[in-house]
């Protein structure tokens, strides 16, 4: 690491720490030219995903909007809150272990949706109906036979 100080190619490292729930860490250096002290930090580097959208529009992979509409599905059930947690960190797993730097917003759907199976199947079919755009009983009803067969 470059000292900040006098520009020389080596520190050594004096403490190393975790900061911001274990995604950096924060190293406290020591030039070993001058003498002085500096502070850096580490941190992943992730490559941006862009989600297309119907319409075709492109906008950034955003886990938090996945987390509101599995909450308001799962409203008024008994999903434990940890449960949604995981379920969300699991997709997100998926969409960066994929390797894409594009996903459809479909395919994030479906992510969400077969992992609803699992853990709640009134807030599955609450999901399925605002995601496949239900416009009658009947493709309810189709749904839930999809879902009982299983």
């Amino acid at each position: 690491m470059k000292c900040m100080y006098c520009g020389f190619l080596e520190s050594k490292v004096i403490d190393s720490r975790s900061t911001d729930e274990n995604t950096m860490i924060r190293r406290r250096r020591e030039c070993i030219s001058c003498g002085r002290r500096f502070t850096t930090y580490e941190t992943i580097e992730t490559t941006p995903i862009l989600v297309i959208k119907a319409s075709g529009d492109r906008e950034a992979f955003d886990p938090s909007k996945i987390k509101s509409g599995i909450i308001k599905s799962c409203e008024k059930r008994p999903v434990p809150m940890f449960k949604i947690d995981k379920l969300v960190e699991d997709i997100k797993k998926q969409v960066y272990n994929s390797l894409n730097q594009e996903i459809t917003s479909k395919e994030i759907g479906e992510m969400v949706m077969e992992g609803l199976k699992d853990v709640d199947e009134v807030a599955y079919v609450r999901f399925a109906s605002v995601y496949r755009s239900f416009k009658d009983v009947s493709t309810f009803m189709r749904e839930l036979e999809k879902l009982t067969k299983k």
